[in-house]
């Protein structure tokens, strides 16, 4: 009997601007799409991945023409792993937002919805990326 394979991962490298955000959730989902059971990471990846790649726009110290990479793929005890890779030096921090505050409840979703999620200094040592595993939803009847 073969063995299943493991999906490959995505890279995609987009501009680094707000209109960005939904080409990348659209390319998630595409890739969702061809996982068995890739709907059950949907909704929750879909939101941890809008949140980590506007914060990687908004935030970003990186030059204007630099672009936003982002790299899905699952993980062999099958969760999903989103990571966001950017030229910025900076590295998020997660803190708690007022309740008048406008802004800054990205991370705290991220922290709330992922199974896991942190940030690296990209290999060479310029930039980050951030990352978060996305576990799959339970089915219920």
């Amino acid at each position: 009997m073969p063995t299943a394979r493991r999906p490959r991962m995505f890279v995609a490298r987009l501009d680094s601007e707000t209109e960005s955000t939904p080409l990348a959730r659209y390319l998630l989902r595409a890739y969702l799409s061809g996982l068995p059971a890739g709907d059950r990471y949907a909704d929750t990846a879909e939101l941890l991945l809008g949140e980590l790649f506007a914060n990687a726009v908004q935030h970003s110290d990186a030059p204007d023409d630099r672009h936003i990479e982002i790299r899905f793929t699952l993980t062999p005890d099958r969760l999903l792993r989103l990571e966001v890779h950017d030229a910025g030096a900076g590295h998020p921090t997660l803190h708690i937002a007022a309740p008048d505050d406008e802004r800054g409840r990205g991370l705290f979703l991220v922290n709330e919805l992922a199974h896991r999620w942190g940030c690296e200094t990209r290999p060479g040592g310029i930039g980050k990326f951030v990352w978060a595993l996305c576990a799959p939803t339970l089915v219920t009847i």
